[in-house]
């Protein structure tokens, strides 16, 4: 069975602010509004399908909270209080499999009031499964069905302002093998504002399977895997100079290529002028930035 690292992510917060009401009786909406979508995008592991049930997406916000005190004074006293769906129209059932090279799973959008974005939270359902050797095995997440998976942001939101807020979903390290046989979720999940962040795209040739791609600068790694047509696209990268390395699968006489100085700027994809070739030791020098 092949061994790959699988990552998720979740495209959270396409968020266009609209300026304030100026109707005094509307007291949620006195500092603007959000118009808020949700978005999965995932790359191939160590399992044939990987199946969740997805049921809602929800916000929490601070409105007494600012950035600069990080006060929070909302008056609320339970952790359940505070919670907004965003409205997902109905319950999705997604193959993260097939949401590789870029491709995203629209999952919600709705408006919320423009403030302090304190978390974000994944709610998912019973029907949850994974494929390995042909056997479709259950996926225990208790925690994820009983309040859902509570993601920290601390983000001001400005009205009149577009956010996007990437969730980085690496499954491999979240589904955990059982003693008794079973898998179970239990999610490691990294994120990123997209307006802060940049991207790298490109393809990688001379392989059938897929292959790892890694990204790496003195802010750390990131990595994805290309899809069946070896595209990749790396997202929530921090600004900066990055090496970026493909590493082919072990056992098909193919050997890693490295790409060296590629530039990320925020709110930019950097795309490769030029395909990653996996033949032998391969390197490229640069690549060209696309807003994005």
């Amino acid at each position: 069975m092949k061994k790959y690292n699988l990552f998720l992510m979740l495209f959270v917060f396409a968020a266009t602010l609209i300026s304030c009401s100026d109707d005094e009786d509307d007291s949620m909406n006195t500092e603007g509004t959000a118009q808020v979508a949700v978005k999965l995008t995932d790359a191939p592991g160590d399992y044939e399908e990987v199946w969740v049930e997805v049921e809602d997406v929800m916000v929490k916000m601070e409105a007494e909270t600012t950035a600069e005190t990080g006060t929070e004074s909302d008056g609320e006293t339970g952790d359940e209080e505070g919670w907004v769906s965003l409205g997902i129209a109905e319950t999705k059932e997604i193959n993260l499999l097939e949401l590789t090279g870029g491709v995203t799973e629209f999952l919600a959008e709705a408006e919320i009031p423009a403030g302090y974005l304190q978390e974000i939270r994944l709610v998912l359902g019973d029907n949850n499964t994974i494929v390995v050797d042909g056997n479709e095995l259950v996926l225990d997440t208790p925690s994820a069905q009983q309040s859902g998976l509570k993601l920290k942001v601390g983000q001001e939101l400005q009205a009149d302002t577009y956010y996007t807020f990437i969730l980085d979903f690496d499954v491999d390290q979240s589904v955990v093998s059982q003693g008794n046989g079973g898998y179970s979720l239990k999610p490691v999940i990294r994120l990123s504002l997209d307006e802060t962040s940049g991207s790298i795209a490109g393809i990688v040739t001379g392989s059938t399977e897929p292959v790892l791609v890694e990204a790496q600068s003195s802010a750390g790694t990131v990595s994805a895997y290309t899809n069946a047509e070896g595209v990749f696209q790396l997202h929530g990268l921090e600004p900066g100079t990055y090496v970026l390395t493909a590493t082919p699968e072990e056992g098909l006489g193919l050997e890693a290529a490295v790409v060296n100085n590629i530039e990320v700027e925020q709110g930019v994809v950097t795309e490769l002028e030029e395909p990653i070739i996996l033949e032998g030791s391969t390197e490229t020098e640069t690549g060209t930035g696309t807003e994005g």
